[in-house]
């Protein structure tokens, strides 16, 4: 996965530096998800779990789990666990643009909880989410959380965001601070009644979650890949961005982040990212009490059941 990765992002500071719009292609397949289930089929569970993998860790030719499978496999008690299966890309030349991938994913996490909820009206759900992944499931979240989602709040525990592109200085962060927010800007509205229940995780060396503040080339990126699917665009926060760019010096300051030379620190400074690691170490991150991102996810989807 790190060597795709790799060759992926490269490319995509090309992209970045001419600040060009990212082309879409039409979507060819509907949602599809994998399920594991703890409960007996045909009953209807005490805690229904959806898991949206991050960007590579799944797709449809080759279902996967990725690394939230430590904290939701092989839980106590009568369980649910659903495993949504998207194409989980980024780029155009692998077949799906990141705004498109994740609408995919947000769809079919939200038809899993539709269809689980109108069948059972007693079960609580709990959402998790990685990278990508998280990126969808914290948008079904918001929507739950604001009152416009397939389930009421109340029906919903738990939260829990790993390396979240959407995350917002005010989330509710376990483990150490962090500078900036996610690349892709906070969700307008944030979580609202789910407010209390979310929890996001960053490490301080990730760009995806971790973008600081004054990095608008990085900012602007983020947001192209979210208006790679159009339909998100009027939730995105375009007019915070401007307002920043313009406050720290408008477009001259814009411009010495584009120009060759930011070009190549910038590719410095994405090489560090990626042979650093701090994307893919959530499963060895130590938060709160010692615990690692999994182990503490674990315990608190454990504490539902």
């Amino acid at each position: 996965m790190l060597s795709r990765w790799t060759n992926a992002t490269v490319r995509a500071v090309a992209m970045v530096a001419a600040m060009l719009p990212i082309t879409t292609l039409p979507i060819t397949m509907l949602p599809i998800s994998t399920a594991v289930a703890g409960a007996a089929p045909g009953s209807c569970p005490d805690l229904h779990v959806v898991v949206v993998p991050g960007t590579w860790e799944t797709s449809h030719a080759e279902p996967g789990k990725g690394i939230l499978a430590g904290a939701a496999d092989g839980l106590p008690g009568n369980v649910r666990v659903d495993y949504v299966t998207y194409a989980a890309t980024a780029f155009p030349w692998e077949g799906e643009v990141y705004g498109r991938s994740k609408r995919e994913a947000t769809d079919g996490a939200r038809g899993l909880v539709a269809e689980v909820a109108r069948q059972c009206a007693g079960t609580r759900l709990a959402l998790l989410g990685y990278s990508q992944g998280a990126d969808a499931a914290g948008d079904l979240a918001a929507e739950i959380g604001t009152g416009l989602g397939v389930v009421p709040p109340d029906r919903v525990g738990l939260v829990g965001l790993v390396a979240d592109p959407r995350r917002s200085p005010t989330d509710q962060l376990i483990g150490p601070a962090v500078p900036g927010a996610g690349a892709g800007g906070p969700r307008l509205g944030g979580f609202g009644w789910l407010s209390p229940v979310t929890y996001t995780f960053c490490v301080p060396e990730d760009l995806y979650c971790a973008t600081p503040d004054g990095d608008f080339a990085a900012r602007i990126a983020g947001m192209f890949a979210q208006a790679s699917d159009p339909s998100q665009f009027y939730q995105l926060p375009a007019g915070d961005l401007l307002t920043d760019v313009l406050a720290a010096g408008g477009l001259g300051l814009l411009h010495d982040q584009l120009n060759n030379s930011a070009y190549e620190q910038r590719k410095r400074q994405i090489d560090n990212f990626l042979s650093s690691g701090a994307h893919q170490s959530y499963p060895h991150y130590r938060v709160a009490g010692g615990e690692t991102v999994i182990g503490w996810l674990r315990g608190k989807v454990r504490a539902l059941v």
